[in-house]
């Protein structure tokens, strides 16, 4: 009967320098992969002076609240390749409106933004062409009702199939 005998597999210095290599290879390009798409994606820039945004922020508290007293509704419909908006008072009249600006914000890609200046349709309604890529999208909505500051609408909606969810 014969014993075939293995000697042991030694652990030799050029598996140490390819244990090495390896670990700080998967390291560098985790880190080259990371920030390629942190610098190609969102710049991470909220506002320009956050000294000026935080003065401000009281004044638009206080417009929000007298915006909110009005009891004004909104309505934003986005189907078929369109945006249409339109407000109605309290008790449910509409509201007619000189114009309206939308922007749609990606909230990843400030190159996917988009603004839109919608056409009166019925003096009440306004609706321009426009099909939004599906995802997430944050859409501020500045409508001139006459009063000193333009009604601002803002919300995060949902597009799926180039319709509003």
């Amino acid at each position: 009967m014969s014993v075939n005998m293995r000697r042991p597999r030694e652990f030799t210095g050029g598996h140490m320098l390819l244990t090495i290599l390896g670990f700080f290879g998967v390291v560098v390009g985790v880190n080259v992969t990371m920030a390629t798409l942190a610098s190609t994606s969102w710049t991470g820039l909220v506002v320009e002076n956050t000294y000026v945004a935080s003065q401000q922020f009281n004044k638009k508290v206080e417009e929000g609240r007298a915006q909110a007293a009005l009891g004004w509704t909104s309505k934003l419909t986005i189907a078929w390749g369109e945006v249409r908006y339109s407000l109605s008072d309290a008790a449910g009249k509409p509201i007619p409106l000189h114009s309206v600006k939308v922007l749609f914000r990606h909230p990843a890609y400030e190159a996917e933004d988009k603004s839109l200046t919608l056409a009166s349709t019925t003096g009440q309604e306004f609706a321009a062409q426009h099909t939004p890529r599906d995802g997430v999208w944050i859409v501020e909505v500045d409508a001139d009702a006459g009063l000193a500051e333009p009604y601002r609408d803002v919300r995060r909606i949902m597009i799926s199939q180039g319709a509003l969810q």
